[in-house]
């Protein structure tokens, strides 16, 4: 068990990464909250999960800074896009502790239990009050991923978008939360493949390849509602294409 991307001669990352990797505690809650999630039906919540999403929000950061956009770690505390990365790490890593305890509120339970493991992940990254600081930001992009969050921090919208983009088929957390075929089950089938791309109009390009009109309940029910109020609206356009040729044509493209 596991957890790489590229730290791009980011230390600070590289280490926070290290300790997470060796950190057997933490690794015991991935392990349960994927437990939870196959008790309730549900698609995958375990590491692998946490991997996807974690490159993916670099990824969006990365094309940000690319276009000059400031991280909210250089803006409000004068410290680096560097350190903006270990935030969106640290949220991206530990968003789903909560899972451990119970989907109902998760967002919630997952502050007090990253919150125990902080210290730790940051003792070989962070002297204080720089560790408060992140620990701090940390926990604010953890509890901005859930539905009705308000991130207040490029970081955290960052990390919301990032959860949502890992839906395609197979993968989506909405998928199997029924076990009866319905519009959830049948959206998640229907995505092949999601791109993290530069943008045309926007700074970011999110293009989502479908084999069925089907797909667009999940990209406008998941990826939708994480965008709207992220905060990265203005930043990202989403399109969604269908190439099909075995459905009636109802769209062929799908834009947020």
């Amino acid at each position: 068990m596991q957890v790489h991307a590229p730290s791009e001669r980011n230390r600070r990352l590289a280490r926070l990464l290290a300790a997470a990797n060796r950190n057997e505690r933490l690794k015991a809650l991935w392990y349960v909250q994927q437990m939870t999630a196959q008790r309730l039906g549900m698609s995958d919540h375990s590491w692998v999960h946490l991997q996807i999403v974690l490159n993916s929000a670099l990824r969006i950061f990365r094309l940000l800074r690319r276009a000059g956009v400031p991280s909210s770690m250089e803006t409000d505390y004068v410290m680096k896009a560097a350190d903006a990365e270990v935030v969106i790490a640290g949220g991206c890593l530990l968003h789903d502790l909560g899972m451990s305890i119970h989907r109902v509120d998760h967002e919630a339970f997952s502050l007090f239990l990253a919150a125990d493991l902080l210290d730790d992940l940051l003792a070989d990254v962070y002297d204080e009050p720089q560790r408060t600081i992140v620990a701090s930001e940390i926990l604010h992009a953890i509890i901005g991923h859930r539905k009705g969050g308000r991130p207040l921090t490029l970081e955290a919208g960052v990390v919301r978008v990032a959860d949502a983009l890992d839906m395609e088929h197979g993968r989506s957390r909405v998928s199997l939360e029924t076990h009866l075929p319905n519009i959830h089950s049948l959206s998640a089938a229907a995505i092949d493949e999601v791109r993290i791309v530069p943008g045309e109009q926007r700074t970011i390009r999110v293009e989502v390849e479908m084999n069925n009109s089907a797909g667009v309940f999940q990209v406008d029910d998941l990826l939708g509602t994480k965008l709207r109020g992220s905060g990265l609206e203005d930043h990202i356009e989403v399109l969604a294409r269908i190439d099909a040729e075995h459905e009636k044509r109802l769209l062929t493209v799908y834009e947020i």
